[in-house]
């Protein structure tokens, strides 16, 4: 059995008109663009509910209003077919006298009701068990809608059972009514947090957009403040701090380097030119000017080999520097290199002691790591002279593999570094002024540094107790890749 629900169509939801006082930028943001499409899925979610809930409800009051009428009905077909129409007639009258939302109608099409509280047969009920809607007058006035069926009896008399739904339809209505309102309520709600967070983002971002304009005007030192809510944009904040402190930090060691390099070349430059000069002054003639350019040749050689290591930095920090790495043993590496430095150690008065221990597997370019050990061996040569006097004279290279890195270590007996002046002597040209009469750039733990960033690992200035142990830390390969690389 099939019934046609006639419900009263309820108020359309409104729309909530956008102001447009002052709040333009807001309106056109990103954020809020963003928030709004997720107001309008969830509108469009919570439409699809209020259209759910209100079929649902709908179905389960017209299943329930079925139930009924088929109840009655079955009930008076057993009464009419057991008794005959008189027993129909008297359940019918019988049922018509309660004031319950059942109505009844049983007589002949054209003609006189026997039985029941509809004053007359609905006109717009078909025979079947269709059934359908109609409406019927009211006792107090107007009109009221039911649902009911119609069937034929013998004799061209017809029986009609139905149930009054203005009750269900105003239940319907009311439900319709308050998910639509609740609906609306909604997107106001959405409207408004999606105005109130576009401008709390857009306040924090333009704070964010402040600090970066102060920055490019030449103003280092500003950072974006941090509310302390570890939120995405305390994160974001967090990460611009750090990226501006260590911009900060490089400008900073720019200017450093351009006034080491003022500082440190200025000198070999005066004094290639006064070699020159020289040489020309001298009265020996060919023999002297020979002699002044084999000198000045040799100036623009340590030159050349300033420059050369203050591009390999730049290329090293820059990661443009060609060579696959590959997975070999460090201390291989390590006594290859001890191998080729020990004439110079002995010839300075020196032992180079290599301690390689087990294997020690690292990924790394070959001829930086062997580059980066001959700068630390040739170091340890140069400036542990003046604290080896009446003392060991030895420089120990030891190689340990730990659970996730390498250490590779050079130690000397010489005077070391006081612990505030080992970062300065990691910079370039960091040379301190002890070291200052000796030859050289102050290039030479500037590049093992930047070596082994490249890797990935890091560089370390320690007490040797007596002297300076330099470790260079990387991290450590899978043993079982070596034969395969």
């Amino acid at each position: 059995m099939r019934l046609v629900e006639a419900v009263a169509s309820g108020p359309s939801p409104g729309r909530a008109a956008a102001s447009s006082t002052g709040w333009a930028r807001l309106l056109r943001s990103a954020v809020f663009r963003a928030v709004m499409l997720a107001v309008a899925l969830l509108g469009l979610a919570a439409a699809g509910i209020v259209a759910a809930i209100g079929w649902s409800a709908g179905r389960d009051l017209v299943t329930a209003t079925e139930r009924v009428i088929a109840q009655d009905l079955g009930q008076l077909r057993q009464i009419h077919r057991s008794g005959g129409p008189d027993a129909l007639t008297s359940a019918v009258a019988e049922r018509s006298r309660s004031d319950g939302p059942m109505l009844f109608f049983l007589g002949p099409r054209s003609g006189q009701k026997r039985a029941g509280n509809l004053a007359a047969l609905p006109a717009s009920l078909a025979s079947g068990d269709a059934g359908g809607t109609f409406a019927y007058p009211a006792r107090g006035g107007g009109s009221r809608s039911a649902a009911g069926v119609l069937i034929e009896l013998d004799g061209g008399v017809v029986l009609v059972v139905a149930h009054d739904i203005e009750e269900q339809r105003g239940l319907l209505s009311a439900l319709r009514r308050g998910l639509i309102w609740g609906l609306g309520a909604l997107s106001v709600l959405g409207l408004g947090a999606g105005l109130l967070l576009a401008r709390h983002i857009l306040g924090r971002i333009d704070a964010i957009s402040a600090t970066a304009g102060a920055i490019m005007a030449g103003d280092l030192s500003g950072r974006v403040s941090v509310r302390g809510t570890d939120d995405e944009l305390d994160r974001l904040s967090g990460e611009l701090n750090a990226m501006l402190a260590r911009i900060e930090q490089l400008m900073a060691g720019l200017r450093e380097v351009s006034d080491n390099i003022a500082h440190d070349l200025k000198t070999p430059l005066n004094r290639l030119r006064n070699t020159a000069e020289a040489a020309l002054a001298d009265t020996r003639g060919g023999p002297a000017w020979r002699e002044g350019l084999e000198q000045t040749i040799a100036g623009a050689d340590e030159l050349i080999k300033t420059f050369n290591a203050l591009l390999l930095i730049a290329r090293l920090e820059a990661g443009a520097v060609d060579g696959a790495s590959a997975v070999l043993d460090a201390g291989e590496v390590a006594a290859e290199v001890a191998d080729l430095y020990e004439p110079s150690a002995e010839d300075a008065g020196f032992s180079l002691e290599v301690d390689a221990g087990g294997p020690a597997p690292v990924r790394a370019n070959r001829h930086l790591l062997a580059q980066a050990l001959a700068n630390l061996i040739e170091n340890a040569i140069k400036y542990s002279g003046a604290g080896a006097a009446g003392g060991p004279r030895d420089i120990s290279i030891r190689v340990r593999a730990l659970e996730a890195t390498v250490e590779l270590s050079v130690g000397d007996r010489g005077p070391g570094i006081a612990p505030e002046h080992r970062e300065r002597a990691l910079r370039r040209f960091g040379r301190l002024d002890d070291s200052r009469t000796l030859p050289g750039t102050g290039l030479g733990l500037s590049l093992v540094a930047a070596v082994a960033r490249m890797h990935g690992g890091s560089l370390r200035l320690d007490d040797n107790r007596p002297g300076l142990l330099v470790v260079l830390s990387l991290p450590r390969a899978i043993s079982s890749e070596m034969g395969r690389s």
